[in-house]
């Protein structure tokens, strides 16, 4: 698939960052899998973002990206500017008062461990979440007891105008794995808070939590995270196990044999494989036990046949 080129009229207004037309996103995605962006953009920083987003046509949509970790890209691509959230995002610092700001770009197990080794409590669980702050603020992320709406003071953001807005905890709307921010706002930077602790500790129980996943979970593959959310009162892996999925297979799509709320890229497997794979452990769960599965994994763009 190839995208007309919308990015020429951006090319002269001064753009620090990388700009590229029908740009590869299956490279940028954990699932290694999905067709071209039709403009990504690697914004320098957030002045540069905000200059991106002035002269973008306001009918242009914006999608944006950090690790690609929970994100499936459709074979057709994506159409309109996608934004990758990268090292200029990625900075972190320990405040007073037990505080750490983080840019959206920063991996939650670097803010996990910068917290931990200053000796602040209560961001650990961020060690467990494989993507970056600006995905864990528009998921509410959470894993193994806590979750951002635990620990956020604030959060920064530029919407679609590139106006900067600093957003209170109290207007976040956190709900699980939700927030009520709207989808064109992006994300560039938290402030976080924890309470006291000693380091040894809170490094100790970040290393539990790294065995754990690497125990119970295929974080060495072509994967995307948590397949599904968990319905109230149950956990989604326990119904995909019970509709009898765990090792089912669609192509070179597989439900992992290690955790079965985790679907797998073996080598060669297109988005419509992982997405029909999906689909089909939602039927499953559905006539096995009348529960509707909700996608936690991101599903963007276009089926190849629409594109």
């Amino acid at each position: 698939m190839t995208f007309p080129d919308i990015g020429a009229p951006l090319a002269g207004i001064g753009l620090r960052g990388a700009l590229a037309v029908n740009a590869p996103l299956a490279p940028l995605t954990w699932f290694r899998t999905g067709g071209p962006a039709q403009l990504l953009f690697t914004p320098h920083d957030a002045d540069d973002l905000a200059l991106f987003l002035r002269h973008l046509p306001s009918d242009v949509p914006v999608l944006t990206i950090g690790l690609g970790s929970n994100l499936l890209v459709r074979d057709g691509g994506v159409p309109g500017a996608v934004v990758r959230l990268g090292k200029g995002f990625s900075a972190i610092a320990v405040e007073e008062g037990h505080r750490v700001r983080a840019g959206a770009g920063a991996a939650d197990v670097k803010v996990a461990r910068a917290a931990a080794e200053a000796g602040i409590d209560g961001l650990a669980f961020l060690r467990g979440i494989p993507g970056t702050i600006g995905g864990a603020l528009r998921m509410n992320g959470g894993a193994y007891g806590g979750e951002v709406a635990q620990a956020l003071v604030e959060a920064h953001a530029l919407d679609r105008a590139g106006n900067r807005l600093t957003i209170p905890h109290a207007d976040m709307g956190f709900t699980y794995r939700h927030t009520a921010v709207a989808e064109d706002v992006i994300f560039v930077g938290a402030l976080l808070r924890g309470q006291p602790g000693e380091p040894a500790e809170i490094l100790a129980r970040m290393n539990a939590i790294t065995e754990a996943r690497a125990a119970t979970q295929p974080v060495n593959t072509r994967t995307g995270g948590s397949t599904f959310t968990n319905p109230p009162d149950k956990r989604a892996w326990e119904l995909v196990d019970a509709a009898g999925c765990r090792g089912l297979r669609i192509g070179s799509a597989q439900v992992s044999e290690l955790h079965c709320n985790f679907l797998v890229n073996l080598g060669g497997a297109t988005a419509a494989d992982i997405e029909a794979l999906g689909e089909e452990v939602r039927r499953r769960v559905r006539e096995h036990a009348g529960i509707e599965l909700q996608w936690e994994i991101r599903r963007v763009g276009l089926p190849a046949a629409d594109a």
